[in-house]
């Protein structure tokens, strides 16, 4: 089976380098979108978002990034952002607590940092079994 190589950088880190089958992700404004090996050359800026990426062994790796761009060029998918969290990383009770206090707020008023903070708790959950899932349970 064909793979490409996946980078996924933050300014601290390296956070995934390797081969996969397929990388999803979501685009600011533009939904989601799935590249495999051989996709047309794409930039494009990303929004708080649950990553998937198919490894080549089958299996997924699901990351919370937040923000930032993906370029594809030739065999290479670059996923830049400033902040990407690996499932394994994230703190479910942390990012449902974020989650609730910002719901709070925005049943009170439109506030721009709360919904910012609803989007990145939302990533984190769904990276690390979705809005209903148990910790852990992988």
């Amino acid at each position: 089976m064909a793979t490409m190589t996946v980078e996924l950088v933050s300014p601290e880190k390296v956070v995934f380098s390797g081969e996969a089958t397929q990388v999803i992700t979501r685009t600011l404004g533009g939904g989601e979108i799935a590249f495999l090996p051989g996709h047309a050359p794409f930039l494009g800026a990303l929004t708080e978002n649950h990553t998937r990426i198919t490894l080549a062994d089958g299996s997924v790796l699901d990351v919370a990034v937040h923000g930032g761009f993906v370029q594809v060029s030739g065999d290479t998918v670059s996923i830049l952002s400033d902040v990407a969290e690996l499932a394994e990383q994230i703190d479910r009770g942390r990012a449902l607590t974020a989650k609730e206090r910002a719901e709070e707020i925005l049943r009170k008023e439109h506030d721009a940092e709360a919904v910012a903070a609803l989007s990145r708790a939302h990533a984190r959950l769904n990276a690390s079994g979705g809005l209903g899932g148990a910790s852990g349970s992988h």
